[in-house]
């Protein structure tokens, strides 16, 4: 029977096996393209885009996100319950205190983010102080601090970057051509024509395996985020039952969108959390079914 242990190291592997094949098809979309525009510049600006846009994001993602999720930071006088929770942990799993920000809103939920541990924050929404017991609340805690300690951040900004290059390099691939970027006269050839036909299809599917690609990672880092905590509390069933009463309540984020659903611990639309879904539309889900995350903490098969 797989234990937690075994559980993050697969996570581990399996994730960075889904980052280098990723890698691997946006130096290969952007070859493509270079040969069909038989412009080789088109690799270099796309390298140049994979650097430039993960420094914004790991200097300024944080600060966004938390102020489109509409957090205030709190300090320890506001609540000193919820800070000596997370203090507590924080020394168990040897992280700096993160800044603790709260969001006025009824549905349960919490997320954290921040460019490393150093510099990390964990918000709750005010339905979740409210709604969870200690216990259920301390694994809550401890998943958020375990996405910090995991470099969980870091990984979601690499993938969004990745992403985002894809879909830049589909953008120009149709505005280049349809500009007539592209001289057919001196490529009228069968290889071409290969070519061609590749990198339209590239330029269509590219952006839709990324997204999938994407949510996959984030479903396996959910994963693993689930697990650590359990090791870091010795108490795996605390955050079973918090999964349990979070994907129960049937009151969506309101302050929740596409770009930052992922970030929280389960998905702000609850279309999302229910049990049984297909394969197809789970590809589509930023998170796991909470059915399989409570099986795994619990040591069930699923």
């Amino acid at each position: 029977m797989p234990t937690l242990y075994t559980a993050i190291t697969s996570n581990n592997r399996k994730t960075w096996f889904l980052i280098s094949g990723f890698v691997l098809v946006v130096i290969y979309i952007g070859y493509v393209f270079s040969l069909y525009f038989d412009n080789p510049t088109i690799v270099l600006i796309a390298g140049i885009v994979a650097i430039v846009q993960p420094l914004i994001g790991y200097w300024y993602s944080d600060k966004i996100v938390l102020a489109m999720s509409q957090a205030k930071e709190v300090t320890k006088h506001d609540s000193p319950e919820l800070f000596r929770l997370v203090e507590n942990l924080c020394i168990t799993a040897g992280l700096p205190m993160p800044k603790i920000y709260i969001i006025k809103d009824t549905a349960p939920n919490a997320f954290a983010t921040g460019r490393d541990s150093q510099h990390a924050a964990v918000a709750f929404t005010s339905g979740i102080l409210g709604k969870l017991e200690k216990r259920e609340l301390e694994g809550v805690v401890a998943h958020e601090l375990s996405h910090i300690g995991n470099h969980d951040i870091l990984l979601s900004t690499l993938v969004t970057v990745l992403v985002g290059v894809v879909v830049l390099l589909a953008d120009w691939f149709w505005r280049i051509s349809l500009f007539g970027g592209r001289d057919r006269d001196s490529n009228n050839n069968r290889m071409a024509g290969g070519i061609a036909v590749l990198a339209i299809v590239l330029a269509i599917l590219a952006p839709l395996f990324a997204q999938i690609i994407q949510l996959a990672i984030s479903r396996k880092r959910e994963f693993l985020a689930d697990a650590s905590a359990a090791l870091l509390t010795r108490d795996p069933e605390g955050l079973a039952n918090a999964l349990k009463k979070i994907s129960a309540d049937q009151e969506p984020l309101e302050v929740a969108n596409r770009a930052t659903a992922h970030l929280y611990i389960t998905s702000p639309f609850k279309q999302e959390g229910k049990n049984k879904v297909g394969f197809f539309t789970k590809l589509f889900m930023t998170h796991p079914p909470v059915e399989e995350r409570i099986s795994a903490l619990l040591g069930q098969d699923r």
